[in-house]
């Protein structure tokens, strides 16, 4: 269970195409540049040290990356380190998503968003449960897509891993187009965001464009 924050009203959001943050999942992060470094130095002031993750849309007429996808998730810092060249190295935890309502104007150098946390009330519980997973079947299907991109993993942990820990975590590092990684973090539950995923997975497979299966 994650643990008990308290949730504000406004947070700092960090604008970062394809990153994906979900609850109860683990995101390192390297700042470099300089409102993101006074980001990070404003919110380690704070008790709850939150960050609210959130992909930039694109809006047509605008520069991309204007604007902002209603649905983001903030997570915690839990570890940061600094490099000598002043960079830093950190570890955002998943702490609930939530529904940007509208930015926050200021002297900030970063943007800043009142956001909702309503209808996120599960984010905050115990490891979501996924009761129709077929496992073998899973597993079989990502041994493919491993195969035909040439990519390597630890078999071992990823067959050991609890289901939360291993869907979570395969949406947030897979590479897919960012539209594709705001289906992942929009989905209602466990279950549909293991069936969103296994068709992206399936899409690839196929040799198509994941960009046009959320279009």
């Amino acid at each position: 269970m994650t643990k008990n924050v308290d949730l504000p009203e406004i947070i700092p959001v960090f604008p970062l195409p394809g990153a994906l943050l979900l609850p109860r999942s683990r995101l390192p992060l390297h700042l470099f540049e300089p409102r993101y470094l006074a980001m990070l130095e404003d919110t380690l002031k704070t008790s709850s040290r939150l960050i609210g993750m959130i992909q930039p849309n694109r809006v047509p007429g605008r520069d991309e990356g204007t604007g902002l996808h209603t649905i983001g998730c903030v997570g915690r810092v839990t570890q940061f380190s600094e490099t000598e060249d002043g960079r830093y190295m950190i570890t955002l935890t998943g702490v609930s998503r939530f529904r940007l309502l509208e930015e926050v104007e200021g002297f900030a150098p970063y943007r800043r968003a009142k956001v909702s946390w309503a209808g996120f009330e599960r984010d905050m519980g115990p490891t979501d449960e996924d009761p129709c997973f077929d496992r073998e079947a899973f597993m079989n299907l990502l041994s493919r897509y491993f195969s035909a991109r040439e990519l390597q993993t630890d078999w071992d942990s990823l067959k050991e891993a609890e289901d939360e820990l291993l869907i979570n975590s395969l949406s947030m590092l897979l590479g897919f187009e960012p539209e594709d990684k705001q289906a992942l973090l929009e989905a209602p539950s466990l279950s549909t965001r293991r069936e969103t995923l296994v068709t992206l997975i399936e899409y690839k497979l196929r040799g198509g464009d994941s960009e046009d299966i959320m279009q």
